[in-house]
């Protein structure tokens, strides 16, 4: 019996994608939107309602749990999907994207690792590429990330030329060390938006055959266009036949682009972070419920969304709820935004089936960008 792909695609529409992708703990469809879970939590949200808004995978951050609970706790108690009681799959990153970006606690960077100091108390720790495999081996991912060198927006070509260096030793290495029983694992393609950069570290990387591939070192900073011109000429660059992951992005317009770009999977922390500011994804745009024309407004945040919040309350209630710092107003916007978001993405994968992306694309960002009614 033959053995199925791990990623299948089953529709294009130009270089946007529909495919499924398969896991240890179930099939993805893509494109996917993942809530982000930090430390094994989509902040304020149940694994049960997550699952009823639609979400299909998580995020876990392999460089939180390492150092708090530790992840031979996590082991010793089943591993991640037990310890946070969510039966579907999970992806882990590999805590290179926390170490590179509090740029502050970054000591030492060689071809053996990286030395910074934790965030939680200060102590000089150290990340290796074996480091990062077994910390995911023992969570118990079902996407493991390798270990990547993630340079800043405007970064020096010297800089990033590096970075492409680093990253690819260390993959080879990681490539090679202990993974979980079924346990995928992506490379990370960097390279800034300088093409000639991508494409050489997408060649380095691709010779290793991983399981799929990301790209990092975009929305991290650089201005909105560049990204997309690096999104649209880095994609093709990677495995046809392998699930593509833009690490980082989570505004409706921001999915929609990098859809339309060849991407598979993306996550961010945006639907959960704007919500725990009082504010709402909706067709209008991000609504600031904070604001006072919202005090008598009888209607649900978005006509026709079935979460709990719309089906339940007000405009004017949750507005009460933010405005008096109650749990259940950021509760109820968490869940909110994050079902906006997955059933945007929903419907362009429909839409791509259908050979409809552009035209339903176009239809959204007008939306997006109306007049408020």
């Amino acid at each position: 019996m033959t053995e199925q792909p791990t990623f299948e695609l089953t529709a294009r529409e130009g270089e946007a994608r529909a495919g499924v992708l398969r896991t240890a703990h179930g099939e993805v469809r893509t494109p996917v939107f993942m809530p982000v879970g930090t430390k094994a939590s989509v902040k304020s949200v149940d694994p049960d309602e997550l699952r009823a808004l639609g979400a299909e995978i998580v995020l876990a951050n392999s460089y939180h749990l390492h150092f708090r609970p530790g992840e031979g706790l996590v082991e010793e108690l089943g591993g991640l999907h037990d310890f946070m009681a969510w039966p579907g799959p999970i992806l882990t990153d590999s805590g290179g994207f926390q170490v590179f970006s509090l740029r502050d606690t970054l000591l030492a960077v060689d071809e053996d690792g990286v030395t910074f100091r934790s965030v939680y108390d200060g102590e000089a720790a150290r990340f290796t590429p074996e480091l990062a495999a077994e910390i995911q081996r023992r969570l118990g991912s079902d996407i493991a990330m390798c270990l990547d060198v993630c340079s800043p927006a405007g970064a020096a070509r010297a800089e990033l030329e590096r970075a492409i260096e680093l990253t690819s030793v260390w993959a080879r290495r990681q490539r090679k060390a202990p993974r979980a029983a079924g346990q995928l694992l992506f490379g990370i393609v960097q390279g800034g938006t300088d093409e000639e950069l991508r494409r050489r570290s997408a060649e380095e990387l691709g010779a290793l055959d991983f399981d799929g591939y990301a790209l990092g070192g975009l929305s991290v900073g650089e201005e909105r266009a560049a990204m997309l011109e690096a999104t649209g000429f880095s994609a093709p660059l990677l495995p046809a036949e392998k699930a593509r992951y833009f690490m980082g992005i989570g505004d409706p317009e921001g999915v929609l682009e990098v859809i339309e770009r060849g991407i598979d999977m993306f996550d961010c922390v945006l639907p959960t972070r704007t919500a725990r500011t009082g504010s709402a994804l909706t067709w209008e745009g991000r609504i600031n419920l904070r604001n006072a024309r919202f005090a008598r407004d009888r209607r649900p945040l978005q006509e026709g969304c079935d979460c709990p919040a719309c089906r339940r309350f007000s405009r004017a209630y949750l507005r009460h709820l933010v405005n008096q710092q109650e749990l259940l107003g950021l509760r109820m916007l968490s869940l909110h935004n994050l079902r906006f978001l997955i059933d945007l993405v929903n419907g362009a994968r429909d839409a791509i089936v259908r050979g409809e992306l552009a035209g339903y694309k176009r239809d959204a960002l007008d939306r997006l960008a109306a007049e408020p009614a």
